[in-house]
């Protein structure tokens, strides 16, 4: 910009109203940038923005153009001038950085014949301070053809738009946060379960619970009300999917089986008002793979009246209850054999004594040779031998029977509800799998004595214990007796 001390001899411009405007205003002199835009018109110029695009040192030509010819108290107020002539020699300071492109669309407006335009920019005062102004410039009636005063008002909004990027940063750093957050995140809207849930209390319900026994359909209804608004990236990659669409094409798969019954714990939650949740979850992901996961419900402050907005977190455990459930395992299994251990044998009888179902038939079992093995052969062979017996066992054996290893060699299998008799039929199946089991492993023989016993109700499993473990010595003893003769039969011959 170049600049006139005041406005010329003659004009009609007030300068008393203009110096105790109560906004910054400058008046200026655009005659020279029309002269220059007409000339580029009558040059071809048929798309300005183009033009000046390619050309950016033709925008700094048309805005050393402009000639500053008086300006406000307020304007020296504001960019902390003392006079005319002190804000005029620091243009430079005052205009700067991305000035020239705010410039351009102003004088696009021009150039599409405009009589006014606008735009927001950002200056600096003499002391370097930024300010975020809204520019708005009219040109004044009289000079319309040429342009030679041109009236603008420079607005500080330096305040608000602070606020806009406190705002917008904030805005920001939540969206990181819920986009790269470590867990699955999803935003949703559950505005027509809540409809749903207020139709059923108007029609006089006052137990879901209850109301969701007679009425199954009405959890799956709720499903279907549900909105998926948004979901982060860790969710995608939790689930297999490529992008949200895919997840949302494949929820079915995702929500299965035994999310029908999380989901109604979930209803009657939200009925009672507790509107922040915690339960542990099954879901799949869109490969078939089944997930343990810890979910976390909230609805969104403020939106308490209409649930429009929850959030729901979930936290892959899968590895913890894998981890949980190998625990538990080992506390009630054999981890050679693979069958129940003597802690749950002792825990089983217990609870059969209570609870039945009688009779209860118990077959106690013993493994022969396994002495021998060790210390002819190894631990190693006797191990063998041992896991054999439990591939057997756990072969026949099916729930509510069921098969322990209570000792080093000792057996035993429970039979719920189950009379002397078939207790007998399943000795003959386990003797008939050994037979089986001794033709895949034909250098160290198989074999178990057993016995067997069966209580009534009223009588102790521990007394049936006995009767059985007595009958399973009995057998062993014919087994090492008939062994001897064998082998004295084969020394003689």
């Amino acid at each position: 910009m170049t600049d006139a001390p005041s406005p010329p001899d003659g004009t009609t411009f007030d300068t008393g109203i203009f110096d105790l405007a109560p906004v910054p205003l400058w008046l200026e002199d655009y005659s020279g940038v029309k002269a220059l835009l007409d000339g580029w018109r009558r040059a071809g110029v048929v798309s300005l923005r183009e033009h000046l695009t390619g050309h950016p040192e033709r925008v700094r030509e048309c805005a050393g153009r402009i000639r500053l010819l008086q300006v406000n108290r307020k304007t020296l107020d504001l960019f902390g001038a003392r006079d005319l002539a002190h804000l005029t020699a620091n243009l430079d300071q005052v205009f700067r950085g991305d000035m020239l492109t705010t410039h351009i669309e102003e004088l696009i407006q021009l150039w599409d014949g405009e009589r006014s335009f606008a735009s927001n920019a950002v200056n600096y005062t003499l002391d370097g301070d930024r300010l975020d102004i809204q520019l708005k410039a009219t040109i004044l009636p009289g000079h319309e053809n040429d342009w030679s005063r041109v009236l603008l008002s420079t607005e500080d909004v330096t305040d608000r738009e602070d606020a806009r990027r406190r705002l917008a940063g904030s805005e920001n750093y939540a969206r990181g946060l819920f986009a790269h957050s470590p867990v699955s995140l999803w935003v949703e809207d559950f505005s027509g379960v809540k409809r749903l849930i207020d139709e059923v209390r108007l029609q006089g319900i006052t137990d879901l619970r209850v109301f969701t026994d007679v009425h199954e359909e009405f959890v799956q209804r709720c499903i279907s009300e549900i909105r998926i608004i948004e979901v982060n990236q860790h969710t995608l990659s939790l689930f297999g999917a490529p992008d949200k669409a895919a997840l949302l094409r494949g929820l079915p798969t995702v929500m299965r089986d035994e999310m029908g019954p999380c989901f109604r714990e979930q209803l009657i939650d939200l009925w009672n008002g507790k509107l922040l949740q915690q339960r542990e979850v099954v879901n799949y992901t869109l490969d078939g793979t089944k997930l343990n996961l810890l979910l976390q419900f909230s609805v969104f402050p403020g939106r308490e009246h209409d649930w429009s907005l929850v959030q729901i977190a979930l936290t892959d455990i899968t590895a913890r209850k894998k981890a949980e459930a190998y625990l538990e395992y080992l506390g009630s299994h054999d981890a050679l054999t693979k069958l129940c251990n003597r802690s749950f044998f002792a825990d089983e009888l217990n609870r059969l004594e209570r609870k039945g179902p009688w009779p209860v038939t118990i077959i106690m079992a013993d493994l022969n040779g396994l002495k021998a093995a060790n210390d002819e052969l190894g631990h190693a062979a006797g191990d063998q031998l041992l896991r054999r017996a439990g591939e057997v066992l756990n072969s026949i054996v099916e729930q509510p029977a069921r098969a322990s290893r209570i000792g080093g060699d000792e057996f035993a299998v429970i039979l719920p509800g189950v009379e002397i008799a078939e207790g007998k039929a399943m000795m003959k199946v386990i003797n008939d799998l050994i037979v089986i089991n001794n033709e895949f492993y034909t250098d160290l023989p198989l074999s178990l004595s057993m016995g067997i016993a069966t209580g009534e109700p009223g009588e102790r499993l521990e007394q049936v214990v006995k009767r059985a473990d007595l009958a399973m010595l009995e057998a062993k003893r014919e087994h090492y007796a008939q062994a001897e003769y064998e082998r004295r039969r084969q020394a003689a011959s």
